[in-house]
């Protein structure tokens, strides 16, 4: 039987040019799939009121290490050089199975809440097999759209992030894709984390490079960004080294030389950029324009809750006023009229949303409200007082909203969130993650 969902009377921001705005408009959902973006829709189904509602497509967040959840905010002042000690070195080696499963559902359903219905969950601490199958099983509870990037083992800075040794085991990521990603079609999918040329030797890059391509699987890897990795010219390296594809994203890009930029671009390689945190911990100026001035579509991403909020609200922002800022202060500088390519609110919101379903490889399921794609859907309230009245629902939703204001998320069809309230068991999630932190803070003290 077909199960229907209709959205009714809101204020649609499709992000679909062929689609348009539609100020009073009705979005159809049916068995999962957007079935009809119109002015006005008729159908036989669940009817939720969007009288006073923006809808969007949900946010993409194209990189986060969803496992630090159970340590949130224990990093708030540091540098990118702090957190390889303070989190890596410190937190990371103590995390059992148990904290993972915690974290990933803790920070899957904080995503959820916020409007993030797909994550690119980038997931650096996979100290045993037990851990990216606790990982997995969380997204899994949660109902979001998931890419489970497959990351290193972190128990030893010196060992995993100083020239290192160490590949990831390549017998346990095709049992992971064995096990749990038989379909590229499901609601999670399988990507691989990889560190990449200046953190690992040559023959680890080459050798991880090999395995996501004989998986078939894309590729995510940290590059030119802080004291450094900006100076590692990674790009360059992994050029040099044969391996570079349009199946890879490269996350901050902080510090690529114009020669990088032109040999990401020319592969078809996709840029994932995290605002907030390249401004507060020293990866250096987020760039946006950059990417866009080379023909790329960066996407937004939180990175790490253990220093920044993780919403993308506070990445819009961050992207928006650091953009500008610099390009303003050039031209006061060089004492010339500001250009008229200056980021924009609107683009903002398509960054936030369907470049990162391009740069997650899924924007033939999500990131716009196209007829056909699958049904991922949020409603923002724009009747409280820190969004009306509405001029420009774009701009409302880019520079005024916040996760208050999230009031209805849908994921494949299926409500995660109604009426302000996740439909999901948070109070469980919340003690889970809790204990957690006082496991690893106990675990911390009996090392020190």
């Amino acid at each position: 039987m077909t199960h229907r969902i209709l959205l009714r009377a809101g204020h649609v921001l499709s992000m679909d040019p062929a689609v348009g705005d539609l100020p009073k408009g009705d979005v159809l959902i049916e068995d999962g799939k957007i079935a009809a973006v119109d002015r006005e829709i008729g159908a036989d189904a669940e009817v939720l009121d969007m009288t006073g509602r923006i809808v969007i497509p949900g946010f993409v967040d194209t990189h986060r290490h969803t496992w630090e959840a159970s340590i949130r905010n224990v990093a708030p002042d540091a540098t990118l050089d702090d957190y390889f000690v303070d989190i890596l070195d410190t937190f990371a080696p103590l995390y059992t199975p148990e904290d993972v499963y915690a974290a990933n559902l803790a920070g899957a359903l904080e995503c959820l809440n916020a409007g993030i219905t797909t994550l690119v969950d980038w997931s650096h601490i996979n100290n045993t097999p037990e851990h990216p199958d606790a990982a997995i099983r969380a997204l899994t509870e949660t109902g979001i759209r998931a890419q489970y990037a497959y990351g290193s083992a972190n128990t030893s800075l010196a060992d995993y992030w100083f020239e290192s040794k160490i590949a990831i085991p390549g017998d346990d990521v095709r049992r992971v894709r064995t096990e749990y990603f038989a379909s590229d079609d499901g609601l999670l999918t399988l990507a691989l984390a990889t560190r990449g040329p200046g953190f690992c030797v040559n023959d680890v890059v080459t050798s991880e490079w090999g395995l996501a391509r004989e998986l078939d699987i894309p590729i995510t890897v940290h590059v030119a960004m802080g004291r450094l990795a900006g100076r590692f010219g990674m790009v360059k390296q992994l050029h040099d080294l044969g391996l570079l594809g349009p199946d890879t994203t490269y996350v901050h890009c902080c510090y690529f030389s114009e020669e990088e930029w032109r040999l990401v671009a020319d592969s078809g390689g996709t840029v994932s950029i995290a605002p907030q945190v390249e401004t507060q911990m020293g990866h250096g100026w987020p760039p946006v324009m950059k990417a866009i001035e080379h023909g790329l579509r960066p996407s937004l991403s939180i990175d790490v809750v253990t220093t920044v909020p993780g919403d993308m609200f506070t990445q819009i922002r961050a992207a928006f006023g650091a953009e500008r800022a610099r390009v303003n202060a050039e031209c006061w500088q060089a004492d010339v009229p500001v250009p008229d390519t200056m980021l924009t609110a609107r683009q903002m919101l398509e960054i936030a949303t369907r470049n990162g379903a391009h740069v997650a490889g899924l924007e033939d399921r999500t990131g716009s409200l196209t007829p056909g794609k699958r049904a991922d859907v949020v409603a923002i309230d724009a009747t409280a007082l820190n969004v009306a009245p509405v001029h420009d629902a774009a701009a409302a939703v880019a520079l005024s909203a916040d996760v208050s204001n999230v009031e209805t998320v849908v994921v494949d069809g299926v409500v995660r969130k109604r009426d302000g309230r996740l439909t999901a068991d948070v109070a469980s999630a919340r003690r889970l993650v809790e204990e957690s932190r006082d496991r690893l803070l106990a675990a911390k003290e009996a090392r020190a």
